[in-house]
C-alpha cells in the first residue's frame, strides 16, 4: 500500500528507504546503518593505524586522531538511529579496541610479559566519555 503526502505545489511518495547525506533513512530503524557505519569506521581506523601505534607520537595526540578522525565518521548521522543494546555493545567493542592500539600493551611486572590493558585500565586512562555516550548526548 503506497501513501503519499500532499502539499499545496509537491507530492512526496512513502518509501521504505532512502539516502539523505549519505545516511540511509528506513522506517523500520534498521541497525543496518549502524552495520555501514562501523565498516566506515574500521575503514577509516585502517588508515591511521600506524599513526596510533607509533611510539613517535604522544598518547595525548593519539586520543585527538581518533576523537577528531575516526569518531565523527562512525557517528555521522547518529540522531536518526534507534538505540539498540546489541549495536551498542559492537560501537563498545570498536571503542576498546581503538583505545589498545593508542595505549599499547601493559608489561606485567610479576610475570614480566606483555599483556592486553584490561576494560577498567582502559577507562582509566581514557577518561572523555565513551563512544555509546557521545552517541546518546
Amino acid at each position: 500500500m503506497s501513501h503519499s503526502i500532499k502539499t499545496d505545489s509537491s507530492s512526496f511518495e512513502r518509501v521504505e528507504e532512502f539516502k539523505y547525506l549519505g545516511t540511509t533513512l528506513t522506517n523500520q530503524n534498521s541497525p543496518e546503518e549502524i552495520k555501514s557505519r562501523l565498516k566506515s569506521e574500521n575503514d577509516c581506523y585502517h588508515s591511521v593505524q600506524t599513526l596510533l601505534s607509533s611510539c613517535l607520537l604522544p598518547k595525548n595526540l593519539k586520543i585527538k586522531i581518533y576523537r577528531t578522525i575516526i569518531l565523527p565518521v562512525v557517528l555521522y548521522g547518529c540522531e536518526t538511529w534507534s538505540s539498540i543494546l546489541r549495536e551498542e555493545r559492537r560501537l563498545r567493542v570498536f571503542e576498546k579496541r581503538v583505545l589498545r592500539r593508542i595505549f599499547g600493551p601493559k608489561r606485567d611486572k610479576v610475570k614480566r610479559e606483555w599483556r592486553k590493558l584490561h576494560n577498567e585500565e582502559l577507562n582509566d586512562l581514557y577518561s572523555l566519555p565513551n563512544i555509546v555516550r557521545v552517541l546518546k548526548s
